[in-house]
């Protein structure tokens, strides 16, 4: 993950399945990825570091606006008789596929947990050239669910198996042990953000800095004159 941003010392990370079946002005989708848990100056949040989607809308919205790491695939969640099954097709080879037991325990006396995952920062790298090559915006980008409602929340065991592909490194972050799984329905909405670091503002200011330090303080005197 980017600095500033600090991994949280359990070390967890999250591979998502998420269908999105009536998203206003995108339509039904469905994305996957990995989302991993970190700190910005001491505050929890959740870094987006990889996410793949089926929907040429969503996927340029959320890169443009918010800097999602959004790239096409063919990610697919469904209910197979007893199992909560995701897949993740990329380029036509199967990169990832997560099963958990459907609806195994309800998590009912637990519920704010839901809500309090839901509504934690997320954070986003949000990359884009210029005309030039050269990086144009370079933010660490900030949002917070809202108008979030837990319709269902579930846990149970869980398996994931990830497979090496070159343009969809997600098994380049292995996994060692599997926790478990949680399944919930939710209604929500997806905010503006807002900006949390500014890599460019920064690097000027340094170099600012760095340029008032080389030059260091100006004196000036007057020559003596003869009376």
């Amino acid at each position: 993950m980017p600095e500033p941003l600090e991994p949280v010392p359990q070390g967890v990370v999250y591979y998502e399945f998420i269908r999105m079946p009536d998203s206003s002005g995108f339509g039904s989708y469905t994305e996957s990825g990995i989302v991993i848990p970190c700190t910005y100056e001491g505050q929890p949040c959740n870094f987006t570091s990889q996410m793949y989607l089926d929907d040429e809308s969503p996927i340029a919205g959320g890169r443009e606006i918010w800097g999602f790491p959004k790239k096409y695939a063919q990610p697919k969640l469904e209910i197979v008789t007893d199992t909560l099954t995701g897949t993740l097709h990329y380029a036509g080879q199967l990169v990832a596929m997560g099963t958990m037991a459907y609806k195994h325990e309800p998590h009912v006396h637990d519920i704010d947990q839901t809500y309090e995952a839901l509504q934690k920062t997320q954070v986003n790298l949000k990359l884009i050239p210029g005309v030039d090559g050269k990086p144009e915006i370079a933010q660490l980008v900030a949002y917070n669910l809202t108008e979030v409602t837990v319709k269902g929340s579930w846990t149970g065991p869980a398996r994931l198996h990830l497979i090496p592909h070159v343009n969809a490194p997600i098994a380049d972050l292995p996994v060692k042990r599997v926790l478990g799984g949680h399944h919930f329905i939710a209604d929500l909405t997806l905010p503006y953000g807002r900006i949390l670091y500014d890599y460019l503002k920064e690097q000027e200011e340094d170099l600012a800095e760095s340029d008032n330090v080389q030059k260091g303080p100006v004196k000036s005197e007057m020559p003596n004159q003869p009376s």
